[in-house]
C-alpha cells in the first residue's frame, strides 16, 4: 500500500507564509507579507480579535448539554438520512489521508462523525477530541477554522495549520462547505479535518462536490408531484450539477437545489414559493406530459434562455406513507433490536443506531420498554 508523507514539500514555505501572515495580521507586526492573506481568512482573524480572543488561549472540546444534543438530533432528521451514505463514500476516499468527515448544523454543532483514523498516537486522540457528536466547533468556541469560515461566507474554504487562530487548533488542517436546504437556507456544513497531515487544498473540492450530493437527496426526498432535472441544453444528464426542482400538485416550487436556483436567478426561498409559470414561458401541464411520456424537455425561461429538463413523477406505484403511529412502532423496534444484538449495550446499539445514548433511552422510555 502506498504511504502519504506527513509533509508535503510545499508545507515549508506555506508555514512560512502563514506565519507571516499571522506576525502582520494577528500581531501587528510591521513585516512583508510573502502571501497575500485571503479576505475571508483575514475576517475571521479580525473576528476574533474583536471578540476579545488572543491566541495563547486553550480550548476544550466538551460536548454541549444533553438536551441541545438531543434537540439537535430532533430537527436534523432529515439531514442526518441525507449526509450518512455521502459520509460512508467520503470515509472511504480518504482513508488513506488520516483525514476524516465531520456534520455540523448551522451553529457549528456536531451532529455525525465519519470513520475516524485508528491507533492510539497523539494525532488519533487529537481526532477523537473534535470527532464527538455535541462538540461545539463554531468559531466563537474555537476560533478560525474551515467549520466557522465555511458557516459565515457560505463558501467552500480551505484552511492548513496556523491559518487557524487558535494556537491549539495549529495543528488541523481542514476543508469545509456549507450546506444548503431545499429552501435556500444555509443548514449546516461538511468538514474534511487531518491532524498533522500533509497539506490536501483538493479536499476542498471534495467536500463541496459530497455537500452537493446530500443537498440533492434532501430535495428527492422531499414530498412531491413532480421532480424536474434541469441542465444546459447539451449538457449530460444524472450528475450532481444538475439543477432539481420538486413541485406539488399546483406546479408550486416545493424544494430546490442550489444549481436549480442559479440557473433561474431565483432564491425560492420558503414563504414565497413561486409557480412552474412564472419560472417557464409554457403551461406547467407540459411537464407532466413529458414525465408521463419519460420524456425529455427543452423548457424556455422568460428570460429567453433555454434549459433542458428530465421531468420524473414519483415512483410508480410506490405504497403510501405510512402514519406517524406506524412510523414510530418501525424505529421503536428497531432500537429495541439494536439494544438486544448488543446484549443489553446502549451504548454499543446507539453507536450501531447513529444516534446518541440518550435518544435511545429516551424513545423507549417515552414508548414503553
Amino acid at each position: 500500500m502506498l504511504t502519504t508523507p506527513a509533509h508535503s514539500p510545499r508545507d515549508g514555505s506555506r508555514l512560512q507564509a502563514i506565519a507571516q501572515a499571522r506576525r502582520q495580521c494577528i500581531h501587528g507586526e510591521d513585516v512583508a507579507l510573502a502571501t497575500p492573506v485571503e479576505p475571508w481568512l483575514l475576517r475571521s482573524w479580525r473576528r476574533c480579535l474583536a471578540a476579545g480572543h488572543r491566541p495563547q488561549q486553550r480550548l476544550s472540546f466538551e460536548p454541549v448539554a444533553r438536551t441541545a444534543q438531543r434537540d439537535a438530533d430532533e430537527r436534523h432528521q432529515a439531514l442526518l438520512g441525507a449526509a450518512r451514505p455521502v459520509l460512508e463514500r467520503l470515509s472511504r476516499a480518504i482513508a488513506d489521508t488520516r483525514y476524516f468527515a465531520l456534520l455540523t448544523d448551522a451553529d457549528g454543532l456536531v451532529i455525525e462523525v465519519g470513520a475516524l483514523p485508528g491507533g492510539s498516537d497523539d494525532a488519533a486522540g487529537r481526532a477523537r477530541d473534535i470527532g464527538r457528536v455535541g462538540v461545539d466547533l463554531s468559531e466563537r468556541a474555537i476560533g478560525t477554522s474551515a467549520i466557522g469560515a465555511a458557516l459565515a461566507e457560505q463558501v467552500p474554504v480551505w484552511l492548513h495549520r496556523a491559518e487557524h487562530f487558535f494556537d491549539d487548533t495549529g495543528i488541523y488542517s481542514c476543508a469545509g462547505a456549507p450546506l444548503f436546504g431545499p429552501q435556500g437556507d444555509c443548514i449546516g456544513m461538511l468538514d474534511l479535518t487531518g491532524v498533522h497531515a500533509a497539506e490536501r487544498p483538493e479536499l476542498r473540492h471534495l467536500a463541496a462536490g459530497s455537500a452537493r450530493s446530500i443537498e440533492n437527496a434532501l430535495v428527492r426526498a422531499q414530498p412531491h408531484a413532480l421532480l424536474l432535472r434541469l441542465n444546459w441544453p447539451g449538457c449530460a444528464s444524472g450528475d450532481d450539477s444538475e439543477g432539481l426542482l420538486a413541485l406539488d400538485a399546483d406546479a408550486r416550487v416545493l424544494a430546490a437545489n442550489a444549481a436549480a436556483r442559479q440557473m433561474l436567478n431565483a432564491p425560492l426561498r420558503a414563504g414565497a414559493a413561486p409557480s412552474a409559470d412564472t419560472l417557464f414561458a409554457l403551461p406547467p401541464g407540459l411537464l407532466w406530459d413529458a414525465a408521463r411520456r419519460d420524456g425529455t424537455l427543452e423548457v424556455p425561461l422568460w428570460s429567453g434562455l433555454r434549459l433542458q429538463a428530465w421531468p420524473e413523477l414519483p415512483t410508480r406505484g410506490a405504497a403510501p406513507a405510512p402514519a406517524r403511529p406506524r412510523l414510530r412502532d418501525v424505529e421503536t423496534a428497531l432500537i429495541r433490536k439494536a439494544v438486544e444484538d448488543a446484549r443489553g449495550n446502549v451504548a454499543e446499539a446507539a453507536r450501531a443506531l447513529g444516534i446518541s445514548r440518550a435518544t435511545v433511552y429516551r424513545k423507549l422510555a417515552a414508548r414503553g420498554r
